[in-house]
């Protein structure tokens, strides 16, 4: 089976090569914007591709022809988003209009990567049945590509899911967990939300979830995040108890005093009985994936 993987220099995407390399079954290509930044070269094809320019994107799926796309690539920073609408626009739903394009020519399976920021967060945890009510730029970006995927007539999967924390191979993306350590360690103090609920999600367990989503062919709608709906601050105080770090440094403020250019729904949280039922999906604690990162960065 060949899987072809958008984003691969993303978190998400560096998840994925390492997993699906290791698969004798499975033949992977890894595309990204400009050069490859996964420190093994081996054991995959690497693809340079702009997802914003169609032909490059004909041309790129047609030469390989995988049987299934795992498009991971997006512009994710919320603020920026509704800062540069156009821009948001070109790289969240041009671009996987791009791809469903080109995915029709050879009947690949889609699998597209979405976010629980489609709900308002006035209702969370949320299922699969639940309505979407966007607030963001963003987060209409992302509904507005799910619709593209879902009218397609592509066999697809649509996996949500949200904050994804992990390690990269050049660290250049931070997350919660990182952030939190790494200000808790040089002694900074930290603006911490306090009135935010979400299920922080291992990024192992993510790429698991779109491996067996490749693998068996499901097709649908998929909540993919952690069981344990907590804010944003205790999982900041889950990182200091972790690693021994003082917590008198994490000052909890609130959405409202932030004041962020984008909107933000509040409580999301995701019902998964989905996708453990159809993909075996067995997320990790937080508690496991914050120990997991650990022994990752001891290897750096």
């Amino acid at each position: 089976m060949k899987i072809l993987i958008t984003g691969s220099n993303g978190l998400l995407g560096q998840k994925l090569v390492n997993l699906l390399k290791t698969k004798q079954e499975i033949e992977c290509i890894a595309t990204a914007r400009g050069n490859n930044r996964i420190k093994d070269k081996q054991g995959y094809i690497f693809e340079s591709l702009d997802l914003t320019n169609s032909r490059d994107v004909f041309e790129v799926i047609i030469k390989q022809k995988p049987d299934c796309v795992i498009h991971t690539a997006a512009m994710t920073n919320v603020d920026e988003c509704e800062l540069k609408p156009d821009e948001c626009n070109l790289n969240n739903v041009i671009a996987t209009a791009n791809i469903v394009k080109s995915c029709k020519e050879i009947r690949a399976h889609l699998i597209y990567i979405s976010t629980d920021f489609v709900f308002d967060g006035t209702a969370g945890p949320y299922s699969e049945e639940d309505q979407p009510n966007p607030l963001s730029i963003y987060a209409k970006s992302k509904l507005e590509a799910e619709k593209i995927v879902e009218d397609s007539g592509l066999p697809f999967s649509i996996l949500r899911t949200m904050i994804v924390y992990g390690i990269t191979d050049d660290i250049q993306r931070s997350n919660i967990i990182l952030w939190t350590k790494k200000s808790l360690e040089e002694g900074k103090d930290i603006r911490v939300i306090n009135d935010q609920f979400r299920g922080p999600t291992l990024a192992e367990d993510l790429a698991i979830a779109c491996y067996e989503a490749a693998i068996r062919k499901a097709t649908g709608l998929f909540h993919v995040s952690g069981r344990e709906v907590i804010s944003i601050i205790d999982i900041a105080y889950k990182v200091a108890d972790y690693f021994g770090l003082d917590k008198k440094y994490i000052r909890p403020v609130s959405t409202a005093e932030l004041n962020q250019p984008a909107k933000r729904p509040l409580k999301t949280g995701f019902i998964i009985s989905k996708a453990e039922r159809e993909l075996g999906f067995n997320p990790h604690s937080i508690e496991e994936g914050i120990a997991i990162l650990n022994e990752q960065i001891n290897r750096k």
